[in-house]
């Protein structure tokens, strides 16, 4: 029914947009959790897991994506397991290439470990962005095509740059409060086709009667 959107159940929201897919619905690991609506963007139909590099079930790090976040092509989000030692003589993985070597399989202690990345909803990542290990992306944050994501963006910011650095605030702080308690993206499919013309616009008049 088009009073309710497009089915969050589908893979292809839009049939004439095959490169549009919504994550939850294709995701098989259960360490990549995804909301509904949110979609990835690639031509080549590769597998959503291809965009999530060392994710390793023994280090057990989860990627957690929220609702309506839109991801472009080429972005990578690189896990706990592209970590090497750090405070020993070398960092070279000697323990990986075997023929003896793995007698110095490093404990998991050994390894940084950043924990879970996690990206809020309403998120939007511009194409060719690399996201590391750990980081937590606000809600309505904003990364610019190329950055190097290296530490946490806080809700409704602008960051870019290779390291990202924060580029601006989308709102001022009176509308991010209001925004960040409206959590419109929790709405029913219903309230959220109704009130569309308030959600595409930066009217605070009209945002305060959502509350």
């Amino acid at each position: 029914m088009l009073d309710r959107g497009p089915n969050p159940h589908d893979i292809h929201p839009n049939p004439e947009l095959k490169q549009i897919r919504y994550i939850k619905n294709i995701v098989t690991n259960p360490r990549i959790i995804a909301g509904e609506y949110s979609y990835y963007d690639d031509t080549n139909g590769a597998p959503f897991e291809e965009r999530v590099t060392h994710h390793y079930d023994f280090i057990g790090d989860r990627l957690i994506i929220g609702k309506f976040c839109a991801i472009a092509s080429g972005v990578e989000f690189i896990m706990n397991g592209a970590n090497h030692r750090m405070g020993s003589v070398t960092t070279y993985p000697f323990n990986i290439m075997g023929h003896g070597w793995e007698k110095a399989t490093p404990q998991l202690s050994d390894l940084p470990y950043k924990g879970d990345t996690v990206i809020g909803n309403d998120v939007w990542i511009g194409q060719n962005v690399t996201i590391l290990p750990g980081v937590t992306i606000g809600d309505g944050a904003i990364i610019a095509a190329n950055a190097t994501v290296t530490k946490d963006i806080p809700p409704y910011h602008i960051a870019g740059g290779n390291p990202a650095r924060l580029l601006k605030q989308r709102f001022d702080d009176e509308l991010i409060n209001l925004l960040l308690e409206l959590k419109w993206w929790d709405w029913s499919p219903e309230k959220i086709s109704a009130h569309l013309d308030i959600l595409c616009s930066s009217d605070l008049d009209k945002i305060r009667t959502l509350l």
